[in-house]
Parts: C-alpha cells; structure tokens; sequence
C-alpha cells in the first residue's frame, strides 16, 4: 500500500467485516444503463449528467457573450484549482495550481524549469505512459544524461525496483518521474519513501496522478513531490483536454512554455490589457495555459471533480477495492494471475491471461456482453470507481468464464 495512502490492506481488514463502510450509491449521478458493467475508468471516466449540464449551459452562455463577465474569467478556474488542490491534500493551496489542457503540457512546463547537471539521469518506470516519458527523455537528453527505465519486477515490487535504480543512478540522478500506480495494471509504488531516496540523492520528483487523483488519497504533504501532473478525464470523470500542474513553492517563478495574457498580473483588469508587465499572477498561474477559463471544459470539470472529492477519496478506495478483490479471487477461480494484494491499487488490477489466451480479441468479445474493460500490455486492466458495483463484477467473472471456456 503507498505510504502517503492511508487505505486499509485487505488483510488488516478481513475480520472486521461489520466495520466495513457503507458501499457509494452513486450511479444514479451517470448515464449508466442497467445493463452495462463499465469497469474502464482507467481508459476514460464517464461524465457525470450534472458535468454535461454544466458544459451545455457554458456553451450556451458562449451563445450569449453579452452574459459573460469579467469575473467569469478567474472565479470559476480558481475555483477548480481550489478543488484540485484539496484532492491533493494541500486545501487552499490554489496559488500552487496551474490549469493544463494534458499530462505532457504539465510534464513539458516542469522539465522547462528544472535545470539539471550536466550528465543527469532520469528514473522512469517500463512501459510508463508516454506522455509521462518524452519530455523527461528530452530533458535528460538536453542535458547529456538519459532516460533509466526501470524493468517490471518479476515479483511484482514495483517500490523495491524503483528503489534499487535511485541506489543504482547514486550522483547522477537528477529526477525520479514515477506515478503511484502503472497505468496498465495498477502495481502500486510508495512514493513516500522513493521521494525520500531521490531526495537523498539530491533529485527532484515528479508524479502523474492521473491513474490516482480522485480514486484514492494523495497527501503532497507526505510525498514531498516537487512538480504533479493530471488530468480530469479518467478518474475525476472529467471532460478531455483539461488537466492541471501542481508545483511546488520553489518552483513558482519560473518559465511557462506559453505566454497569454492572463497569467500576467492585473489580467483581471479587460480594460487594462495594453499597459504591458513583465510580472505574473500569484504562484504557478503563471503556468496557465492560453484561454485558461474555456467556458465549457471548466464548468465541467468542476462539477465533476467537486463530486468526486465528495464521495471522499478514502471511502471511494475502500469501495473500489472491495470489488477488485471480487475480481482477483474470481480469476484466481478461473486459472488467471493477478499481483497480490498488498502490491495493486485499490481501484485497478491486471488480470494476466496467459499465452493461450488471444487479449486482442477478448476485449471487444466482453464488449458485446456489456462489460467493458481494457487490454493494455499482457494485462486485461480492470479499473473500478465510487459508480461500480458488485454486479458489475459478477458479469465481468460470468463473461469471462463463458469466453474462456473454464468453470471457477
């Protein structure tokens, strides 16, 4: 379990089933029908009806510009930085908030502001998602050092092999970029103590929450990260093409990668726009990208993530990982592998189907049982959220016992 993630281990919980908290009822919230089991937040989380009935009414003022006000340039973006940053466990940090419109923006702007030593080396775990992997490849490469991937362990610790690369790189690392959970099948890392060894070594840290954030706590207090990175689409149920960059204080004053006018201080001021400053907004707006308050993607966003944070990232973990333990001890019944649960997420597992299996096919076959899910690598990635319930489980266990042809 990640240190700064204070979700409890199945095992500490198994003879406490009268203390267990009550499941989310909160499907009623999503356009979910009855007959569809979508366990593939991993991929892209639904939205919300309220988020849709945000953006449509943002849209509509966009048909009505005589409605929109100088206010609702800033108020509603710090509003959503606001509630970004009590995800990230540091509530009212929203000077620390820069809105993004991807992962590789953020990326791309923290590696514009880290200057490392010549030779320096980046830590990046295999099979990482992309846009967490090519601007710390071309920032290492800026400065003549190189991209250090850590292999997938065989016994699934990802903590120990990220560990035993920082120890290997010893004065030649400059970052460790490493998310809490992978991507394609949820291996969990603890970032507080890969902080604490890349600390040591003098590196700077960067994590992608984007696997993470709204599905299971974050505490930047505890981890110490120097730059976060996200985006709303996947586990905030946001809409796409809208993220955010979390920078710590002393990255603050740096470079953006673009330079619109309302990063630039007195921006508030429509009146004032041509008495031209070289001084900034507070904090990392400075990192805003141009048209920062999209008057669809913001409303969205905000009436989805604040929805999220509602149903309490720690009682959304528990609940999601209730059903991805049903998922495990229902492959397991069925021949198939997963990590052991004390080395997965709460909310995604990989279901490892084995040579005789063809994953390619197996995917769209659920697909037209109403069960959706995501082949990703050699792992059938099953990723639950606070909307999920038990019967989604059981008709993804049904499907994949009648396809595979096996009786658990």
């Amino acid at each position: 379990m990640v240190a700064a993630v204070t979700v409890e281990a199945p095992e500490a919980s198994a003879d406490r089933s009268d203390r267990r908290p009550q499941p989310l009822a909160v499907r009623p919230e999503f356009d979910l029908p009855d007959d569809v089991a979508y366990l593939n937040c991993a991929f892209m989380g639904p939205m919300p009806t309220g988020a849709v009935h945000a953006g449509i009414q943002g849209l509509g003022r966009k048909a009505r510009p005589w409605t929109i006000a100088p206010d609702d340039f800033t108020v509603p973006v710090d509003l959503l930085r606001d509630c970004f940053a009590r995800l990230l466990g540091v509530p009212g940090d929203v000077d620390g908030v820069a809105i993004t419109p991807s992962v590789s923006y953020g990326v791309s702007t923290a590696a514009r502001n880290l200057h490392f030593d010549d030779g320096a080396d980046v830590v990046v775990m295999a099979k990482q998602f992309p846009s967490d992997v090519y601007g710390w490849e071309k920032a290492a490469l800026r400065h003549g050092g190189r991209l250090r991937t850590v292999e997938a362990p065989a016994d699934h610790d990802w903590t120990s092999a990220v560990l035993a690369e920082i120890d290997a790189a010893g004065s030649s690392l400059g970052l460790v970029a490493v998310p809490p959970c992978h991507w394609i099948d949820g291996g969990v890392v603890d970032l507080v103590a890969v902080s604490e060894a890349a600390r040591a070594a003098g590196a700077a840290v960067a994590v992608d929450v984007c696997q993470w954030l709204g599905a299971a706590p974050f505490d930047v207090e505890a981890v110490k990260p120097d730059f976060v990175v996200g985006a709303t689409y996947k586990w905030l149920c946001g809409p796409y093409s809208l993220g955010f960059l979390w920078a710590g204080p002393r990255w603050r004053d740096g470079e953006p990668i673009e330079h619109g006018w309302t990063a630039r201080a007195n921006s508030h001021c429509l009146a004032c726009l041509a008495d031209y400053t070289a001084d900034y907004q507070p904090g990392a707006r400075r990192y805003d990208v141009g048209e920062v308050a999209n008057f669809a993607l913001v409303p969205a966003a905000l009436a989805a993530t604040e929805l999220v944070a509602s149903w309490d990232p720690q009682r959304t973990a528990a609940h999601a990982r209730h059903l991805t333990d049903r998922v495990a001890e229902g492959a397991a019944a069925l021949g198939l592998h997963t990590a052991p649960a004390a080395l997965r997420s709460p909310h995604i597992v990989g279901v490892r189907l084995g040579p005789e299996v063809d994953a390619e096919a197996l995917a769209p076959a659920l697909a037209d049982r109403g069960v959706h899910v995501s082949v990703r690598g050699d792992a059938l990635r099953v990723s639950a959220h606070g909307f999920n319930d038990r019967s989604d489980v059981e008709r993804l266990l049904g499907a994949l016992a009648e396809l595979l042809g096996r009786t658990p």
